[in-house]
């Protein structure tokens, strides 16, 4: 399960790609390693740990 603070960032995550009019390809959350996966576009990796921290490739 998702914690609080993964929550508010994919929901920031999501309200900041729509403002720039990016489509949200795919979303995953890996219950091994409890984190939340994002693509937005074709071409921004976004990985949310479970403290709430974003790792942008």
């Amino acid at each position: 399960m998702p914690t609080t603070e993964q929550l508010v960032t994919f929901f920031r995550i999501c309200v900041q790609a729509s403002n720039l009019l990016r489509n949200i390809e795919m979303t995953r959350y890996d219950i091994r390693t409890q984190r939340i996966f994002v693509l937005v576009g074709n071409e921004i990796e976004i990985e949310i740990l479970s403290n709430g921290e974003e790792l942008i490739r």
